[in-house]
């Protein structure tokens, strides 16, 4: 006995080289183009948030846009209309996050949490 069967005739087989058309428009600019300073929102939501409470109103720098992903403020709520967004490597001095150390972090950030931070005043 074989597992594999031939496709009948009159099933339809997926166009994978057509574009989806529910997918986000990756051939737009990137909002933050690497080396972009941004500030993250100072927010403390009723509901689940990846933007961690240590990062919240901080200045980073974006290293490298990740990819778009449902936002999971909404997605972990089980909702099922969550947006497409883009999300940023964005890396923080260490000190800028707990006071010390002369380390870097990178945190992966849903661009919905980012700000421009033209301001240099580090």
């Amino acid at each position: 006995m074989t597992d594999a069967h031939p496709a009948a005739p009159d099933m339809a087989v997926p166009d994978l080289a057509a574009p989806d058309p529910a997918a986000p428009d990756m051939a737009a600019p990137d909002r933050f183009p690497p080396g972009t300073r941004v500030r993250t929102y100072r927010h403390d939501p009723p509901h689940h948030t990846r933007l961690p409470r240590y990062a919240r109103g901080k200045r980073g720098v974006v290293v490298e846009p990740e990819g778009p992903e449902e936002l999971a403020d909404v997605s972990a709520r089980g909702r099922g209309d969550a947006p497409v967004e883009q999300i940023y490597a964005v890396r923080f001095e260490a000190r800028d996050l707990w006071g010390e150390g002369d380390h870097h972090v990178v945190l992966d950030l849903w661009e919905s949490y980012l700000e421009e931070d033209p301001d240099d005043e580090r």
